[in-house]
């Protein structure tokens, strides 16, 4: 009877030696490919039955005549492998930080609270070809969830389109064009269109840099205006399953931050 259970014993600690074998090689097959720090978002899904997290840090900063504001962010973007071509995507800017300053008067204000959380998903449509780019679909809801000083009105829905291109001398070029139904506070409904292109560099296997024009918003100046930003940043694999990446954008009109920061690491299980 305890040869048996020796037996028993020897044969669990091998299956679960094995698995976790098997999940560790999982977790090296395929360089991590993520949605950050760029606007445009990657045509690939995190994988089947795999896990991926980015998060980050972004710091914003804008002056307006005697005003100044600064804002923190916390992103998060959790992405959950459902087959080959599809993911599931919970997306949100997290803890918010908000300051206020008007240099007039020497008032400062100061709003703390959460984002709004978005949830959809992505579908990745073809491979890269001769003649065809990598594609991938994205469709996203926004949700009136935050704080009430960051919330959003009702439900918005986005639906996005990614074409990624590999080009020689260990360039890329990715495109994003797509549209927004937003709400209004009165309760009326308006679209806004989306556009963003990237120009991506390879430096080595672990990193690569890139540059970017980004449109999150094309909208009329009844509906908030547009928001346009030029950006570069640079990425660095730590290993297939990790990275480490910072990006600065730059506002390009009124609308938006005159600069963002953002630091971010990112992984797959």
């Amino acid at each position: 009877m305890g040869k048996k259970v020796q037996s028993l014993k020897s044969t669990a600690v091998t299956t679960v030696l094995l698995a976790l074998f098997r999940v560790a090689n999982a977790g090296e097959s395929g360089n991590l490919v993520t949605d950050r720090p760029d606007f445009v978002e990657s045509s690939d899904v995190v994988g089947d039955g795999r896990f991926g997290v980015e998060v980050g840090l972004a710091v914003e900063r804008t002056r307006r005549d005697t005003f100044r504001a600064r804002t923190m962010s916390t992103p998060v973007l959790l992405r959950m492998g459902i087959g080959q071509a599809w993911e599931l995507r919970v997306e949100t800017d997290g803890r918010v930080v908000q300051r206020l300053d008007d240099l007039t008067q020497g008032i400062r204000m100061t709003d703390l609270g959460y984002a709004d959380v978005s949830i959809g998903a992505k579908w990745h449509v073809l491979d890269e070809s001769a003649t065809t780019p990598s594609v991938g679909v994205l469709a996203h809801i926004d949700l009136d969830s935050g704080s009430p000083i960051f919330r959003g009105n009702g439900l918005r829905p986005s639906l996005r389109l990614v074409a990624e291109w590999d080009l020689p001398a260990g360039m890329s070029l990715g495109v994003m064009p797509g549209a927004a139904l937003n709400k209004s506070p009165d309760g009326t409904h308006n679209w806004s269109g989306i556009f963003a292109a990237v120009l991506g560099k390879s430096l080595s296997e672990q990193t690569r840099t890139f540059i970017e024009i980004a449109l999150p918003r094309i909208a009329r100046i009844t509906h908030g205006g547009t928001l346009a930003t030029i950006d570069t940043g640079i990425t660095y694999l730590l290993s297939p399953a990790w990275q480490i990446d910072t990006a600065l954008y730059k506002g390009l009109n009124r609308n938006t931050a005159d600069l963002i920061w953002t630091v971010g690491l990112s992984s797959k299980f």
